[in-house]
């Protein structure tokens, strides 16, 4: 007769432990996420009543038009694993990350001239081109108002972001279409446009908490975690996830040189890379087979893979610099949920 000793827990119990400090973690992040709703529906109530409040109806739909609200959320939860306890200067920094992030997404619906973000038809195409402009720049002023009550420290690190989102942006304008892009031109626009602006959000929150000696840790995890987030984005625009709210194959088409394309151009042989150059200088939605087959056959999806497994990995390794904390134990856990994106 075997007895199992009650005193080490069965493979299957560990196991629905850590399912049910999953569930329970998420429960919460859902929770914080609602918190930065109801933070935005109040300020944008509160504007409605100011003199602007023409402009703010118009940019009202796509402030509170969703999201998961990663990036506020995030920004919360590093101030409060940095020891912070205001709550009024957690939220302001959150906010303020947030308008600017909503602003840059105005105008990249513009420049990529897309019709759809997060399911629903962009400003530029339900209003005018004009009117999404002047949101985009009143959403930046706003973000800049809202982030002046931080430190002086924090308020130039957000105008270089800024600058970087710009620099981004430019970059990758200037790459469309380029077949001779390489994994440092890609990484350059990535870092400018996603993993720069996650880093500031984490080390603005270690300053705004008073806890400077966090403030190394909270950059490294920052773009870390940015840099897995904007190549999960390459691979789902691959992999192609309607749940998403972004149709399969669009940076294709638009010519953006994501990186899972810079690894097939520099692995394939002969015939195929001539293959895949023809692919992609003449792209249309009939030559998609061509396309995946080729993609596959290089495995860059793969290698993607393992660049996003990497870049998680060196943020949560960051975090840990960090005292444990629930707040540091629900940013480890967002992490985590920001890579099963891909999934």
């Amino acid at each position: 007769m075997c007895i199992r000793d009650s005193r080490r827990p069965s493979s299957n119990s560990t196991s629905d432990m850590v399912s049910l400090n999953q569930i329970s973690a998420r429960a919460e992040l859902e929770r914080r996420r609602y918190q930065i709703e109801e933070a935005l529906e109040e300020f944008v109530q509160k504007r409605l009543s100011q003199p602007d409040a023409p402009v703010m109806r118009l940019v009202s739909d796509i402030l509170l038009g969703g999201g998961k609200r990663y990036r506020p959320v995030l920004s919360v939860l590093a101030y409060e694993a940095c020891g912070g306890e205001d709550k009024e200067k957690a939220f302001n920094l959150a906010l303020s990350g947030e308008l600017i992030h909503t602003a840059t997404l105005v105008h990249d619906d513009i420049n990529d001239q897309s019709k759809l973000r997060r399911g629903k038809p962009t400003l530029h195409t339900t209003k005018s081109q004009s009117h999404a402009i002047i949101a985009g720049d009143y959403l930046f002023a706003l973000g800049f108002g809202v982030g002046g009550h931080n430190d002086d420290r924090v308020v130039e690190r957000i105008a270089s972001t800024c600058g970087g989102i710009a620099t981004g942006e430019i970059l990758q304008m200037e790459h469309i279409g380029n077949l001779s892009t390489t994994p440092e031109d890609y990484y350059a626009i990535v870092d400018g446009k996603t993993a720069r602006p996650f880093a500031s959000a984490c080390w603005g929150a270690s300053i705004a908490a008073e806890a400077e000696q966090y403030a190394d840790s909270m950059e490294v995890f920052g773009m870390e975690l940015g840099r897995a987030f904007q190549l999960v984005d390459d691979l789902l625009d691959l992999t192609g996830d309607p749940k998403m709210g972004k149709p399969r194959g669009t940076d294709v088409h638009d010519g953006k040189m994501t990186l899972p394309i810079i690894h097939a151009l520099t692995i394939l042989p002969g015939s195929d890379y001539e293959h895949f150059t023809d692919v992609l200088t003449n792209f249309s939605d009939d030559r998609w087979g061509e396309f995946t087959e080729l993609i596959e056959k290089s495995g860059s999806l793969h290698y993607s893979r393992q660049l996003i497994e990497n870049h998680i990995e060196r943020a949560l390794n960051a975090l840990e610099e960090l005292p444990e904390s629930r707040a540091r134990t629900l940013m480890a856990e967002l992490t985590k949920m920001s890579e099963r994106r891909r999934s």
